[in-house]
């Protein structure tokens, strides 16, 4: 059960990780305070297997619309994809992702509409930057070089993902640790470095909540994600924006899932997110706000 006292347990406990400064999450020629506003990632899927039927779009013509109403809703940028990162789907080939891809991605752009794409495949990365998206969201590790010095050259942000394998796609099967945070601090702290040191000037990182791995059932798996969220203000210490992809669990809300993201939302607000990726944009926005304006 999530309580004050247990908040406040959580809180003594990492003191120290508390008041770390984060630098702004840069989105193009854009930079976001997200300790002072949150940043919203809209979620578009180009992959009829995505298990967000609300995010689903169909056409080049959909995608576009969607894009534009997402920005309206409160979005501060698109993430685009084409492949569902789900175990069981489909594999959707690079030339095939670049082909629905790049139309919808330079539309957009030239719309006024900031772009992420979403991939782990370095041709579709490059495709898509070229056509004018500036955020990685970087489903993988295995290419890290290749993406960082794609990244670099177009001057855009890497979202970069905690994942237990070469990428979403490929998860090795690992069991998730008692405490994730070790690793990931290791990690990311890592892979931040090399970033860097490869010329990327932006970077947001995300514990990978939104992808599958080993924990028993699915309750139990939620759990993990809930105390995930609410502990992330221990990765603060690498200095850069925390991002995560909202759960929706829909064996804990099931028939009302579609609630699921704002409360999640809540959680992960109170963990020091900065960067939120989700399908319900305007709920999201709105708890959010909410949650800035009120005080204790």
């Amino acid at each position: 059960m999530i309580t004050l006292r247990e908040l406040a347990r959580l809180a003594a406990q990492h003191a120290d990780d508390l008041d770390h400064e984060v630098e702004p999450l840069r989105i193009g020629d854009r930079e976001i305070d997200t300790d002072a506003r949150a940043a919203i990632m809209g979620v578009l899927n180009l992959s009829r297997d995505s298990t967000y039927r609300e995010s689903v779009v169909t056409s080049y013509d959909s995608a576009v619309r969607r894009g534009r109403v997402l920005v309206a809703q409160g979005a501060d940028v698109v993430d685009v994809g084409a492949e569902s990162s789900n175990g069981t789907s489909a594999r959707v080939g690079a030339d095939q992702q670049v082909a629905r891809l790049v139309p919808v991605v330079r539309a957009l752009t030239e719309a006024g509409v900031p772009v992420s794409v979403e991939s782990y495949e370095p041709p579709v990365v490059a495709a898509c930057l070229g056509a004018g998206a500036r955020v990685l969201n970087l489903t993988g590790s295995s290419a890290d070089d290749a993406m960082f010095d794609l990244a670099a050259e177009h001057d855009a942000t890497v979202v970069l993902c905690h994942i237990l394998g070469d990428h979403a796609r490929a998860l090795d099967g690992s069991d998730v640790d008692a405490d994730p945070f070790p690793a990931m601090l290791d990690g990311f702290g890592r892979r931040i470095e090399e970033a860097r040191a490869r010329g990327v000037r932006g970077i947001a990182i995300d514990p990978g909540l939104g992808f599958g791995f080993r924990l028993g059932d699915q309750r139990a798996r939620v759990r993990h994600q809930a105390s995930v969220l609410l502990a992330s203000f221990r990765l603060r210490r690498l200095g850069v924006p925390v991002c995560h992809s909202l759960p929706h669990s829909f064996e804990l809300f099931e028939d009302q899932f579609r609630v699921a993201e704002g409360m999640f939302a809540v959680l992960a607000h109170l963990g020091g997110t900065g960067l939120y990726r989700t399908h319900e944009v305007p709920q999201v926005v709105a708890v959010l706000d909410a949650l800035h304006t009120l005080e204790v």
